[in-house]
């Protein structure tokens, strides 16, 4: 997109001679991007490589351009691959999606929410009434819901890989600076031995089933992916599930954090949740509104995915200014959800403002992405946590020691801090 007024690169802070702005961006993520916006506007350079984008259009734009003018956010290490290859790959993975569309709307989601339902009572329950740290406890039912949607019957095992896979990606978000694959460093031991195991685990499976299958449906994605014509390859089909698998426990499980976080400090809006769930099973997704509305609210306010990586895979243009390939360009839903231009009382948590029937303001509301690289699963994600906000403050009082002090940690995915909270059954 070649741009008559392109004026180069945009201005910002020239951090410390040796280290640029690393230090003070990794200790308080959240406040230097606060600090910069103010200072240098919507578009601010990180340093000669990246460029921050925190406004709406503007990120609506690169997000649409994706496939074409910027490739996805790489994986640790990947970057060694080479943008021609990372694009690709990315034309693969679209092809992918085309296929594996149907098996995610919502009319094929719906047979899936007993389920879920049945998987969130089971893990509840084994803490109902005692204190327990609330992430852990939501990974662990995200990751037992997603394996099964995946894999049905060969879901064992899968839900202890995805929590293997989180800890060992974990040290990668946790500082800006990345030492090279190459070095013998026990964190990069330990990731390459993960994702070997992880890939090899997947692509066995897949292969068995593909072989005794036979034209028999277990009803999961995994048969869906294998009934497709013409048939997939085992790696396409091996690297889709394993894509969903990783968007499908992490990001729900942060969001479900922040909601539990929620239901405990206002314990008004639960009693309203509960009213609303009703009596005995817990009622379909589309009958939830209260339960959506708060689902949408928290995913404005705290965001899983906080922060979006796009990779310019040509010289291109972000507005007036210049990109070069090979640069990033960070998008920043957490704070185009805050910002007073696009939202009354921005900082406020609102569930009603979803109930008036009116759309999100422009495009200022960014929970799953946008373009052509949107979240897959995000109607799948958006029932799957509107029944799971329903059905815990249908079956409990959610109480915490610490909600109003686990503050949301801008890492990885973004969710509250050693939050901490008892699931204490409603009788009667």
């Amino acid at each position: 997109m070649a741009d008559g007024g392109q004026v180069g690169r945009p201005p910002g802070p020239r951090g410390h001679w040796l280290m640029g702005n690393i230090p003070e961006y990794d200790a308080d993520r959240i406040g230097f991007l606060r600090r910069n916006h103010e200072e240098y506007g919507d578009v601010f350079s990180y340093d000669e490589r990246a460029v921050f984008v925190i406004d709406p259009d503007l990120t609506h734009d690169v997000l649409a351009r994706t496939n074409t003018d910027f490739i996805t956010e790489l994986a640790p290490f990947d970057m060694q691959r080479g943008i021609d290859q990372a694009a690709r790959k990315g034309s693969s993975w679209m092809s992918a999606r085309r296929t594996v569309w149907p098996g995610l709307n919502h009319s094929n989601a719906t047979s899936a929410d007993r389920r879920t339902v049945e998987i969130l009572d089971a893990v509840t329950d084994s803490v109902a009434g005692g204190e327990c740290d609330v992430l852990p406890l939501m990974r662990t039912f995200t990751a037992r819901s997603v394996s099964e949607y995946c894999f049905g019957p060969d879901s064992v095992g899968i839900p202890e890989l995805l929590a293997e896979s989180l800890d060992v990606a974990r040290p990668f978000s946790g500082t800006s600076y990345q030492f090279p694959a190459w070095l013998p460093l026990r964190r990069n031991r330990r990731f390459f031995r993960t994702h070997r195991h992880t890939m090899e685990t997947l692509t066995e499976i897949v292969r068995r089933r593909r072989a005794s299958a036979a034209g028999t449906s277990h009803g999961d994605l995994l048969s869906l992916l294998l009934g497709v014509h013409p048939a997939m390859p085992d790696h396409a089909v091996m690297s889709t599930l394993r894509g969903i698998l990783m968007g499908g426990h992490g990001v729900p499980a942060a969001a479900l954090a922040s909601i539990v976080r929620e239901l405990a400090r206002q314990p008004r809006l639960a009693a309203e949740l509960c009213a609303e769930a009703g009596g005995g099973d817990a009622p379909p997704a589309a009958r939830l509104p209260l339960a959506e509305a708060v689902v949408k609210e928290v995913l404005r306010l705290y965001p899983p995915v906080w922060l979006m990586t796009r990779t310019a895979r040509t010289a291109t243009s972000l507005g007036k200014w210049s990109l070069r390939a090979g640069d990033d360009v960070l998008l920043n839903p957490y704070l185009i959800h805050r910002d007073p231009r696009w939202w009354r009382r921005p900082d406020e948590f609102d569930p009603a403002r979803w109930l008036t029937g009116r759309p999100a303001p422009g495009s200022a509301y960014l929970p799953f992405g946008a373009g052509p690289r949107v979240c897959l699963g995000s109607a799948l994600t958006m029932r799957q946590l509107t029944l799971v906000t329903s059905r815990l403050a249908q079956r409990f009082t959610v109480e915490s020691p610490n909600a109003e002090s686990a503050a949301p940690e801008f890492l990885g995915r973004l969710a509250p801090v050693g939050l901490r909270a008892r699931f204490v059954p409603i009788t009667g």
